[in-house]
């Protein structure tokens, strides 16, 4: 289920709502980014517990492949959860390079995102 945020700057993010469907797949991603598309909207906020464990191990390669997607149709996501406990060193470094470039971010908290 998605639910639509507008900030105080007038853009429109879809939320991907806690307890929704597993993403599990750049196909799942897909369907998001061309509902929220077909919405007028540029960010899609994903809670981290909606996404497939696999996603946060970066040997499969998920976080990749999803990741791309964005990049490929220019959307941006948001990410939330608790990041700071992380204890993979590939996967802080990889969520630290995401937040400086600004496409894809980790932030702990819906507040962050719709600031």
């Amino acid at each position: 289920m998605i639910n639509y945020h507008i900030t105080s700057k007038g853009d429109k993010i879809a939320e991907v709502l806690p307890g929704s469907d597993m993403i599990s797949s750049a196909d799942d991603i897909l369907d998001l980014i061309a509902e929220a598309s077909f919405n007028d909207s540029n960010k899609i906020i994903v809670h981290s517990q909606s996404l497939h464990p696999d996603f946060f191990d970066l040997k499969t390669k998920l976080a990749g492949e999803i990741l791309q997607k964005f990049s490929n149709y220019r959307m941006k996501l948001a990410i939330i959860g608790g990041f700071s406990s992380v204890k993979s060193r590939s996967l802080n470094d990889f969520i630290r390079e995401s937040n400086k470039w600004g496409t894809i971010s980790f932030v702990d908290s819906l507040e962050k995102v719709l600031s």
